[in-house]
């Protein structure tokens, strides 16, 4: 699947069956669900979940938190818009095994 067609899935009722929770947890993010897409999330110990975590707390405005979830990550805090952001991280998860 690629950045588009994970886009298109937005429309549906629920995220693509075959999505990683951290996928999944971005998918809810995107749909206004950061309460579902964290607990996808927070017991999940990947470098590629702390990313997602990171971004859901930049979300909630809790940036001291982010930024230890941005550590557990091992990547620098972003500055980016949070939808560029929601972009790269997708991207890159569609592009890894973690999809």
């Amino acid at each position: 699947m690629d950045l588009g067609r994970f886009k298109q899935s937005l429309s549906e009722p629920n995220p693509p069956e075959r999505a990683s929770p951290e996928l999944a947890a971005l998918w809810h993010a995107a749909k206004g669900g950061w309460d579902s897409a964290h607990q996808l999330v927070q017991n999940e110990e990947t470098r590629e979940a702390a990313w997602v975590h990171a971004h859901l707390h930049r979300i909630e405005g809790d940036l001291d938190n982010a930024g230890y979830w941005y550590g557990r990550a091992k990547r620098s805090r972003s500055d980016r818009p949070l939808p560029e952001e929601w972009d790269e991280i997708a991207k890159a998860l569609l592009e890894s095994d973690v999809a």
